[in-house]
């Protein structure tokens, strides 16, 4: 009985462990997209010049298409920070991009 109660403890376990693997991968793609370095929290910066009336932006988070797999794959992107260096690529689902 305590053999099965601790496999099922173990289970239950590595399930929640690998939800949260997941999740945390999910919100370090949504950061990085929406131009947030997930390590060192930096965002792009903005300047105003009031000769011009323009705005300026900085951005602090570049991203480069590494693998585009067509219409049914998906795309590699690599994300690179300016300010800390991290480099991270991951993989987007493109099934939207289909112009057929």
């Amino acid at each position: 009985m305590q053999t099965l109660f601790i496999i099922l403890i173990l289970f239950l376990i590595s399930i929640f462990s690998v939800l949260l693997y997941f999740k945390t991968k999910k919100s370090r793609v949504d950061s990085l997209n929406s131009g947030e370095c997930p390590t060192c929290k930096e965002t792009k910066k903005t300047f105003f010049d009031k000769n011009t009336n323009t705005t300026f932006t900085q951005e602090v988070i570049t991203s480069r298409v590494l693998k585009n797999h067509g219409c049914s794959g998906v795309i590699e992107v690599e994300y690179s920070c300016k300010n800390c260096g991290l480099k991270e690529v991951h993989s987007i689902n493109s099934s939207s991009n289909c112009g057929i």
